[in-house]
């Protein structure tokens, strides 16, 4: 079964939606310049001191007043707009699909599998903050839409290199170094772990300025990655770059449409299959105006496999602004193009962004019930009898770590006695090579993470993540005793990517190739990506 692209039924409906956005949308874009002006950037910030001290006041005074005078003028068209657009959200599937021929050839890495009898696949989740430009100042970013443009040809530079692995032990406080092998001659003259190619790369390094101003990231001259300890049997990496050859990438908080078209431009020409806009608007439940969703789920996902099915469901019980944007949880059923027999190999990929308010971990129990009730109905009601499941993949901005005593009760949840997380040592307790997935805000933009490669040696050194990661939160009032003695310093991991075998076909045994973190997007997002490669024994 082949998903329609439109998300309106028939092009009437979909034509009065399109009206009816195009009336609301001259005055959401002004309300958002109404906030961006007033709201500055640390990075912005930075830039000014070079400027007279008057001018930026100017600035925000006549903007303000500019961008007033426009809000109150789009006012009346905006609620002409609304009163065509909030009924159509009746009419409208819960999300857009697009489907193009890739133009970027990638490396087919499953050839010869009838022989090993082994399969792998690659998946990266990362939380970009996407929001409406005024919105995403909150959180230290602007440039939403000159973001997106780098973010999408960042992903593209990485997946689209041949996989090479080029591991080389760094210094580092994660736990016992594995030994490996650098595929690049050693030098006398290399530092800190890195080739001398690494080194001398820094030369002519472009700034994220450069990027926010709207010039597309440069390729990066190696990507080299960096063992940091081991995920089971396999090596855990921080890379300049994305992984190579990854399948399906799942992001969050791609909250505004126009950043999600640029996305979908871009990731294009290697991901032709694409799901973006995720998500209800206005009332919901539907009929109801307990809950009017301003905002679509944020998720938004690629993949180079085709799309069987795929299903959306919305949380009912978000609270606070959290319920303004529809999260919730994105389910597909992907078909791989392999045949075992008379078998298809297919996977299944489920993304979501649980609630958000750090003292709100009932909320986050109740989300992840019902994320493992709609999975197990999803994967009921599409597998088929001839289908050879070979991954069942869970992700995304869970909004909770596993090393705050403040979220002990997420961690026991039972969602991870099914699935499995590669980080995870228990409840409360991760691996020692473990190095957390949020950054400080207020410091995004200072020279030791404002870069990928100065991000890369900043993750790899204890000291400097204690500056940069945001830390574990503490239970109450409680005094926060961390870490305890004898264990490394783990920043907020927030960011998962799960995996489970129990649903597979029968005889299909998962393990983990890879655990990657990726600073490519450094200074582009509050996060920073993860990646996994799992190989599959038919």
């Amino acid at each position: 079964m082949s998903l329609r692209e439109s998300p309106f039924p028939n092009g009437f409906t979909e034509a009065l939606h399109t009206l009816g956005w195009g009336l609301v949308f001259p005055c959401f874009w002004v309300l958002d310049r109404l906030i961006a002006v007033c709201i500055s950037t640390s990075l912005e910030r930075n830039r000014r001191r070079e400027e007279e001290c008057y001018l930026h006041p100017l600035k925000v005074f006549f903007g303000f007043l500019l961008f007033l005078l426009l809000f109150i003028v789009s006012t009346p068209f905006a609620f002409l707009g609304f009163l065509f657009w909030a009924p159509l959200q009746l009419a409208r599937r819960p999300f857009s699909y697009r489907h193009q021929v890739t133009t970027v050839e990638m490396e087919n890495r499953n050839v010869g599998w009838e022989e090993s009898g082994r399969v792998t696949f690659g998946f990266v989740t990362a939380n970009v903050c996407l929001l409406p430009d005024g919105l995403a100042r909150f959180n230290n970013l602007g440039h939403s839409q000159n973001r997106a443009m780098a973010i999408g040809q960042s992903i593209i530079q990485g997946v689209s290199r041949p996989h090479i692995r080029i591991l080389i032990d760094s210094p580092s406080s994660c736990g016992t170094l594995s030994p490996s092998i650098s595929l690049l001659p050693q030098s006398g003259s290399m530092s800190y772990g890195a080739t001398d190619a690494q080194v001398q790369g820094g030369t002519d390094e472009q700034t994220v300025e450069d990027v926010l101003d709207g010039e597309l990231p440069k390729a990066s001259n190696t990507g080299a990655l960096r063992t940091l300890g081991k995920a089971g049997d396999s090596p855990l990496d921080v890379s300049t770059l994305f992984p190579a050859n990854v399948d399906i990438v799942c992001l969050e908080e791609v909250f505004d449409k126009r950043a999600a078209a640029k996305l979908t431009e871009a990731l294009g020409s290697v991901f032709g299959h694409i799901l973006y806009d995720v998500g209800v608007y206005a009332c919901q439940p539907c009929g109801t105006c307990s809950s009017f969703k301003f905002f679509n789920s944020g998720l938004f996902l690629a993949s180079r496999f085709p799309v069987l099915d795929a299903q959306y469901h919305c949380f009912p019980n978000g609270r606070g602004e959290d319920a303004l944007a529809a999260k919730g949880l994105l389910s597909v059923k992907v078909q791989i193009g392999l045949d075992k027999g008379e078998r298809r190999m297919v996977g299944y990929f489920n993304c979501t962004h649980l609630h958000a308010p750090e003292e709100d971990g009932a909320i986050r129990c109740e989300q992840l019930d019902m994320v493992t009730q709609w999975i197990s109905e999803f994967q009921t009601t599409t597998r088929q009898q001839d289908d050879l499941v070979v991954f069942d993949v869970l992700c995304g901005d869970f909004n909770f770590d596993n090393c705050s005593p403040d979220d002990r009760l997420e961690q026991n949840h039972c969602l991870f006695n099914d699935y499995r997380d590669p980080c995870r040592a228990g409840p409360g307790k991760e691996k020692p090579w473990v190095i957390g997935t949020l950054l400080q805000q207020p410091t995004l933009y200072d020279e030791n993470v404002k870069t990928p490669d100065n991000l890369q040696r900043t993750l790899e050194d204890e000291e400097l993540r204690k500056v940069y990661l945001a830390p574990p939160v503490s239970q109450g009032s409680a005094a926060l005793v961390y870490p305890e003695a004898g264990e490394p310093w783990v920043g907020r991991r927030i960011d998962y990517l799960l995996y489970r075998e129990s649903t597979l076909t029968d005889h299909c045994r998962t393990e983990v190739e890879e655990f990657t973190y990726v600073t490519q997007l450094a200074g582009l997002t509050d996060h920073i990506p993860v990646g996994l490669r799992l190989n599959v024994t038919l």
